[in-house]
């Protein structure tokens, strides 16, 4: 055995290893939302530019998903994991330097183009460590690093200095370590031929994938709408129910990932029918008392609500993981777990710009919670209806 052989990361650490990357990218993500009331009486900005600001991550995520996303599967997941941090670390440096809008908007922007390029290779890369383990790392988590990364925000921009910048400086050295770390992991995959083919925008999917796919989709675009409004205007709205401190708005991004964790580490070993079906209706019971609890000022309810919508998110996505991944071969992985990103990212990015504008030039942020608390309560009917259907479908074709 070869020096360089045995100084690599045994599978367990690996596994680890790639789990905190993604939970890296997403707490970089969700960091600014403490920060948008800061950024907001610095730079006078409305709540359209504060979705916007958000969204352009979103959309910089997909972009990368469709071009980079299956990246890996042909030249390996160590070296798109290095491109992708050494990315995400410029963006940080951007947040650091910023001096207005412009600036949050680019940062943002080579934020998600990191994001989509490390989402594809580091999901792959722990499914080809561990399918089990791995399904279960890549739902569990996104939830850590939401709640992490607006958590550690918030308590840093309360209780110490340079609100602006330290969050993201911290960031720095935490992806400087995971940087080192991907040195020295094993490659996962064997490279194969067609990496520049592999860039051209294209939705491809193997025959066995497509029925489940579509199945899952209206699950994983609820979940993700709900994650993404409580993430761009939940600290502003617990404020307005409660003239809080920082903490405390960063706090309900927490506890809404707190609760999404809990529920993917309860229901794991349930089969995935049962686990999305578990987190449609927790869905549902969550935006009936986030409904109610807006209408009646309850900051109490607010945050019983927010739990209970954690549980839907974790639920939700976990049980479209474990439908999905056990269906795909290991050069297909990448390609397909992106095109999943996809439809997540579009319902975290696209409702939430929606919501900015309705705050602005509606009825403001009260009534747009409630609005948009009542199309959350549609989408997870229409998620629940398709998840009824296909379960009679597959009965029937069982007979």
């Amino acid at each position: 055995m070869s020096i360089g052989q045995q100084q690599r990361l045994t599978p367990d650490v690996a596994l680890f290893l790639l789990a905190s990357i993604i939970v890296s990218f997403v707490a970089a993500s969700t960091a600014p939302s403490p920060l948008y009331g800061i950024y907001q009486a610095r730079w006078h900005f409305s709540s359209i530019t504060t979705t916007l600001v958000f969204a352009v991550y979103a959309a910089a995520v997909l972009a990368s998903l469709l071009t980079v996303g299956k990246l890996s599967d042909h030249v390996g997941r160590r070296p798109v994991l290095l491109a992708a941090i050494a990315v995400q670390m410029i963006s940080l440096v951007i947040f650091v330097l910023a001096g207005g809008v412009p600036e949050l908007v680019a940062a943002r922007v080579v934020q998600g183009i990191a994001a989509g390029a490390a989402t594809g290779a580091a999901a792959a890369g722990m499914l080809d460590v561990d399918r089990s383990r791995g399904t279960l790392a890549n739902s569990i988590a996104p939830g850590i690093g939401t709640g992490v990364g607006a958590l550690l925000s918030a308590l840093l921009v309360q209780y110490l200095p340079a609100p602006t910048r330290l969050v993201y400086l911290v960031l720095l050295v935490v992806l400087l370590i995971q940087g080192i770390g991907v040195l020295l992991m094993p490659e996962t995959v064997t490279p194969m031929a067609g990496a520049l083919r592999s860039l051209r925008p294209e939705i491809r999917l193997p025959p066995a994938v497509r029925g489940p796919l579509l199945a899952v989709a209206p699950v994983a675009f609820a979940v993700w709408a709900l994650a993404g409004f409580f993430a761009a205007l939940g600290p502003a709205l617990v404020r307005a129910l409660m003239n809080s401190s920082i903490v405390l708005g960063g706090l309900s991004i927490f506890v809404f990932a707190v609760f999404g964790s809990a529920a993917i580490l309860v229901l794991r070993d349930r089969p995935a029918r049962t686990v999305m079906l578990t987190g449609v209706a927790a869905l549902v019971v969550g935006m009936v008392i986030t409904l109610v609890s807006v209408s009646a000022d309850s900051i109490a309810g607010f945050f019983v609500g927010l739990a209970f919508g954690g549980v839907g998110f974790g639920g939700g996505f976990q049980g479209s993981l474990k439908t999905v991944t056990p269906l795909v071969e290991a050069h297909e992985r990448a390609g397909v777990l992106s095109l999943l990103y996809i439809i997540s990212y579009v319902g975290f990015g696209l409702p939430t710009v929606i919501a900015g504008f309705l705050v602005v030039h509606g009825g403001g942020l009260r009534r747009t919670a409630e609005e948009y608390t009542v199309a959350v309560l549609v989408l997870a009917v229409v998620a629940l209806l398709a998840l009824r259907r296909t379960g009679r479908e597959t009965r029937v074709g069982a007979r």
